[in-house]
């Protein structure tokens, strides 16, 4: 049976786990920094994840691509996520563990930002992914969740969301993205 008392503990518990990511304020100033930084040297961000993540990196991209708030050019980033043809030739001749590696091998240069997006911090085609990236002298970031898995001694720049469920962390995701996006696109282009 649907309760009311259960909807309301999931909102309260999406306001606990933004409430927590107060703390990670300088860590995503740090990465708005980061990423500013990249686009003025002439550089490109790669946005990777699965499932879910697959959908948040893709929307940051839009972000970036697109216009946050302001009207300005677009810059250069790209989702590792959107090309099925890529996607599904290096699954079938290499393996699903390839898919973003072999993309980042032919697409990416030093001084270019890898951001992985994985709630567990674990799923092999990400580490994979950030294992060459680290390898091609590409700064590497990652998105998951508290404990951050395999993924967190592979990033330069880690935020770890202080949640258990999946929902909860890539809400937490998607908030912190959006004010990295917002704060990138306002030291870019004035305010």
């Amino acid at each position: 049976m649907i309760t009311t008392e259960e909807i309301e503990a999931q909102i309260d518990e999406s306001i606990r786990v933004k409430e927590s990511l107060k703390a990670s304020a300088p860590r995503l100033k740090e990465l708005a920094l980061l990423w500013v930084d990249a686009i003025r040297r002439g550089n490109q961000l790669f946005f990777f994840g699965n499932g879910g993540s697959a959908a948040d990196a893709q929307h940051l991209v839009a972000e970036l691509a697109g216009r946050f708030y302001l009207e300005r050019k677009a810059l250069p980033v790209t989702a590792l996520t959107v090309n099925t043809s890529s996607l599904t030739a290096i699954g079938n001749d290499y393996g699903y563990e390839d898919i973003f590696s072999r993309q980042l091998e032919g697409l990416a240069r030093p001084g270019d930002i890898a951001v992985g997006i994985s709630t567990s911090g674990n799923s092999p085609n990400v580490v994979k992914a950030l294992e060459l990236a680290r390898s091609l002298d590409v700064v590497t970031v990652g998105f998951t969740g508290p404990g951050g898995g395999k993924m967190r001694e592979l990033c330069d720049y880690w935020l770890g969301v202080d949640a258990e469920k999946t929902p909860r962390i890539q809400e937490g995701h998607i908030l912190a993205g959006h004010i990295v996006c917002e704060l990138t696109e306002r030291e870019l282009f004035g305010r």
